[in-house]
């Protein structure tokens, strides 16, 4: 879409009609001696000797006025609605990978599937509605890493999480550590916006930080905790001797993920299956709403540069109109003692 930011400044094409409107018809005016006339002779428009310029010469120079005029009113290309990063929350995922989370005990379709690649389906669907906000990830066993900073790009996130492997972070399970690198991570980012989502499926093992100390940390630095304790409480398990119904859960510490939730302000879920852990993640969106509204703009681009170059243009033509002659007449022989007997 073309605009003009300044479109009053069309009022100033009208300006040399004006002037030739008011000027008294049949009445010559003697012109002033100016200094500097000698310099001013040889510019379009300008004469010495007085005599009328020519028709199409003044409207040359009345379309050079009409282009200098749209330039200084600024014409602009307005382009189409671009939706700019939005600066939403800034939420570090910590998943635990430890090998306990190899457990099959979550069900897709019929068949069975293991902790960890339940998460991955849930969370693929989790990071993709959470556009606007900065996610990251850490995986953690024995020892924490990031395996991604935080980023908007959801996608890069995405693959980065579907690479990660069971036992890639040690046996152990460091909940305290992980929670430590999380709010590190999150300590120098706008207050309020602060969020980490841990999920694990057991209680802490190892790590030079024990949980309470590193939520006490975490709720100093303003963090909120959600914390999600995935396993179900039942399943059959089959031996040589036969089948029995085991609880693949006994080792999750609930005490521990609820006491961290409520103490930062966040809040403690049970996954016990798919749906469950489906249904927690949709919880979370809503307590951890994205507001996108009024975060668009439209990119504008200048275009002054092109009238103001045909007024250039035009000019150069009209001068150099008025010095073809001379120049053709500096070229010929015997042309400077011709004009001397003159």
């Amino acid at each position: 879409m073309l605009t003009l930011a300044w479109p009053w400044v069309l009022l100033l094409i009208v300006l040399p009609v004006l002037v030739q409107w008011r000027k008294p018809r049949g009445q010559s005016v003697d012109a002033p001696v100016l200094p500097v006339g000698h310099w001013l002779s040889d510019l379009p428009g300008v004469s010495r000797k007085g005599s009328a310029v020519p028709f199409w010469q003044r409207l040359l120079l009345f379309l050079m006025w009409i282009l200098l005029v749209i330039a200084l009113a600024r014409p602009q290309h307005v382009g189409e609605q671009v939706q700019m990063p939005v600066s939403g929350r800034d939420l570090m995922l910590v998943v635990d990978i430890s090998p306990s989370m190899d457990e099959q005990d979550m069900v897709l379709q019929g068949r069975s599937i293991n902790r960890l690649q339940a998460v991955k389906r849930v969370l693929d669907d989790f990071i993709t509605r959470r556009q606007g906000d900065r996610l990251g990830l850490i995986l953690f066993g024995t020892e924490p890493y990031v395996q991604a900073p935080l980023t908007f790009d959801l996608e890069t996130l995405k693959t980065l999480l579907n690479e990660a492997g069971l036992g890639m972070a040690g046996r152990a399970t460091a909940i305290g550590d992980a929670v430590g690198l999380a709010t590190k991570r999150l300590r120098d980012r706008p207050q309020d916006q602060r969020v980490v989502v841990l999920l694990t499926d057991g209680a802490n093992t190892a790590g030079e930080i024990t949980p309470d100390k590193a939520t006490e940390i975490a709720a100093a630095a303003g963090v909120r905790i959600y914390t999600i304790g995935i396993g179900a409480e039942s399943m059959v398990q089959r031996g040589l001797l036969g089948s029995r119904r085991v609880n693949p859960s006994r080792d999750l510490d609930e005490d521990l993920l609820t006491r961290m939730a409520q103490q930062t302000g966040g809040e403690y879920f049970r996954a016990r299956s798919l749906p469950e852990l489906e249904l927690i993640y949709d919880s979370i969106n809503r307590l951890e709403p994205i507001e996108l509204e009024g975060k668009y703009y439209r990119p504008v681009t200048e275009l002054y540069v092109w009238p103001a170059g045909f007024a250039v243009l035009l000019w150069l033509i009209l001068f150099l109109y008025r010095h073809a002659g001379k120049l053709a007449g500096a070229g010929r022989p015997g042309a400077e003692e011709q004009t001397d007997v003159g």
